[in-house]
């Protein structure tokens, strides 16, 4: 339970959305990533730990259409949600797992399972958002693109890779957009700077039930399919996504988008000690 002030407890699950025939990277839950003990374990238990850091009683389950992926997550003691193979991506696939809670949350967080090197407290500042302003339906976080995150989402560009994710967010705090590509544009010579308004988006959404049920009822967009970027079928229906702009962690964060990542992502396990 998290508090949420005189109102009481808000109920809030995680849900860690997984699946096995992606079309970039086929299999990648299953894919095994080195920590600095030198143990190796798959993806999904990497973030299984992640999810389960987060202070509050938040209950973790993994919500997945295949079988090796649920034999994976019982393994790591995780309770398993199984979803149609039909969930187009991870929201749809949170909506879905809804069916299968017996207890409905107040506050769904969709901890996308190649974001294993999400902090604790990201997902704290995310729901502590969408407690203070209960006008919020959607929330996700994004934190300032370090001088490495630009010159990756740039090399990453440049070689014609599906990387991360930057987005562009007005006064009023609400996303304006999310693309593949580095947005906004990044003059040569200002590449490195530390004060770029560029932001990389952290793959964690947090959802009110009511907006969550809602999203597999709302027309599949036409950005949404070239991007391959589910949060803007929020966009394109007029739908408002909070930007929740968080601080450094000390490392950079990167989520396994590519196999080329599994060395950068495993360095950083390295650098922060787990």
């Amino acid at each position: 339970m998290i508090d949420k002030g005189s109102g009481g407890p808000a109920r809030v699950a995680i849900i860690i959305p997984s699946r096995y025939a992606s079309t970039r990277y086929p299999a990648k839950p299953l894919a095994f990533l080195h920590g600095p003990d030198g143990v190796s374990k798959p993806l999904i238990e990497w973030t299984i730990d992640a999810a389960r850091a987060v202070p509050g009683g938040a209950n973790v389950y993994v919500a997945t259409d295949h079988s090796a992926i649920a034999a994976a997550a019982e393994a790591a003691g995780a309770s398993v949600l199984m979803t149609p193979e039909s969930c187009a991506n991870g929201t749809e696939r949170c909506a879905a797992a809804l069916d299968e809670l017996t207890d409905i949350p107040d506050i769904v967080v969709n901890f996308q399972g190649d974001a294993l090197l999400t902090p604790p407290f990201v997902i704290e500042s995310l729901i502590a958002a969408m407690v203070a302003d209960p006008s919020i339906d959607v929330a996700t976080p994004v934190i300032r693109a370090s001088p490495a995150v630009q010159r990756r989402l740039i090399d990453d560009q440049r070689a014609g890779r599906v990387g991360g994710t930057t987005v562009t967010f007005g006064h009023s705090r609400d996303a304006l957009y999310f693309s593949k590509s580095v947005i906004p544009h990044l003059p040569p010579a200002r590449i490195g700077d530390p004060a770029l308004p560029l932001f990389f988006h952290i793959g964690v959404y947090a959802y009110r039930v009511p907006a969550l049920r809602a999203y597999a009822d709302l027309p599949v967009g036409t950005l949404e399919l070239l991007e391959g970027l589910e949060q803007l079928r929020f966009l394109e229906a007029g739908k408002p996504v909070r930007i929740v702009d968080v601080r450094d962690p000390g490392h950079d964060l990167w989520e396994l988008n590519n196999p080329e990542d599994i060395p950068f992502i495993e360095a950083i396990l390295a650098q922060r000690g787990k």
